[in-house]
């Protein structure tokens, strides 16, 4: 590399660091995280099924997890008066 050329890099940098920081408290466009307390269920399902949840998943622009997890809250409702 020539002592004339710029080296070009991968991303700029803010100028300052003040904006670096508002930038890491700008709201995220992610969506709410599940709760913090989660117990993790696994099942067996054939391949094509899998594909099938994944599929529909994306179409609704939701990731798996999201969508099983409204999923099973619908079929099985916290019963009256639990506080969850």
């Amino acid at each position: 590399m020539s002592a004339g050329q710029r080296r070009r890099s991968f991303a700029t940098r803010p100028a300052t660091p003040e904006h670096w920081i508002r930038e890491a408290e700008a709201p995220s466009s992610r969506p709410a995280e599940p709760p913090l307390f989660t117990a993790r269920l696994t099942i067996d399902v054939t391949p094509e099924l899998r594909g099938r949840i994944k599929v529909v998943a994306f179409q609704r622009g939701q990731t798996v997890a999201e969508m099983l997890r409204e999923l099973l809250a619908r079929e099985f409702p916290s019963p009256p008066g639990d506080p969850s």
